[in-house]
């Protein structure tokens, strides 16, 4: 798997038949490493900056605390954030057959980002949607996921080719919609539902974040950003509420540190508040697994 930009590997050849060959051979591919992987969890918001990376990778540093097999697919082309949340640096190792080796960050949880692909982290990738989709297709054939019970999409904001190639390559992902209560974060997270639905995606359910402040103090909530907008739209769509995540200013030094607030011994409002999501998260994929059995048997 090459960053360089200097070509597209989507793009049309002048030898069709074996374009469409290669195509094929990574169908099979993708095919393979999904059969391996139990729950596929897409992690997706209308709008940025409403905490979208932060709640995808401390879902899924909860899910592999309690002790499941967890990857991170980072795939934000543009602005990858997952391994500076995790604490991850360079690059990612490729063993025999060209097989890239995700970072692990535990013996549970292991990363794959575009960043960890980069030569200088600050380096830009100026790729069109060609380029964007023929990679996130190579971070799933062309990796050694191995055998997972949970792998987590976190997917830029909005509804552009990132998330059109995930629901596409993995068309029976379970899509987390974060939101944040205010109603200017509200209205694109309705397209993004939209978008969904457009798609027959499988809607797992909301997650509110930035759900009013826990006082460091006091422990009071101060309602800043105001509170239970995500719940209000999950209820007029008929979608599950997965739960909400209040502003806790121990999630913002874990972050900077590179630890998931989730992974630290003492207790925060928001530790306990992912770890409460992540338990909702793992409840209903089981429940859509157990309908999905019973619908074809």
């Amino acid at each position: 798997m090459s960053s360089s930009c200097g070509s597209c590997s989507s793009a049309p050849k002048k030898d069709g038949g074996k374009t469409s060959a290669a195509h094929a051979l990574q169908d099979e591919l993708i095919t393979s490493t999904l059969q391996k992987i139990k729950y596929k969890i897409f992690v997706m918001s209308g709008k940025g900056g409403v905490g979208k990376s932060s709640v995808a990778v401390n879902i899924a540093a909860a899910l592999a605390d309690k002790g499941f097999k967890v990857g991170i697919l980072d795939v934000d082309i543009h602005g990858p954030s997952v391994p500076h949340l995790l604490g991850i640096t360079g690059q990612l190792e490729v063993e025999r057959g060209n097989l890239v080796v995700p970072k692990k960050v535990n013996d549970n949880l292991h990363v794959v980002s575009m960043e960890s692909l980069l030569k200088d982290p600050d380096q830009a990738v100026l790729w069109r949607g060609p380029m964007k989709t023929s990679a996130i297709r190579q971070f799933i054939s062309d990796v050694q996921w191995g055998e997972l019970d949970f792998l987590v999409v976190d997917s830029p904001p909005g509804t552009g080719d990132e998330p059109m190639t995930v629901l596409k390559t993995i068309p029976e992902s379970l899509a987390v919609v974060v939101t944040t209560p205010q109603e200017v974060s509200l209205a694109d997270v309705r397209k993004a539902i939209n978008f969904l639905q457009y798609a027959k995606a499988n809607i797992m359910g909301v997650v509110e974040n930035m759900s009013g402040l826990v006082c460091p103090h006091c422990s009071e909530h101060i309602d800043l950003f105001k509170k239970g907008g995500g719940k209000k739209l999950a209820e007029k769509y008929g979608l599950p509420f997965l739960g909400a995540i209040p502003l806790d200013p121990t999630t913002v030094v874990a972050g900077d540190l590179g630890k998931p607030v989730v992974l630290l011994e003492e207790n925060c409002p928001a530790k306990v508040a992912f770890r409460a999501v992540a338990d909702e998260i793992a409840a209903a994929a089981e429940s859509s697994l157990e309908v999905a059995s019973s619908t074809h048997t």
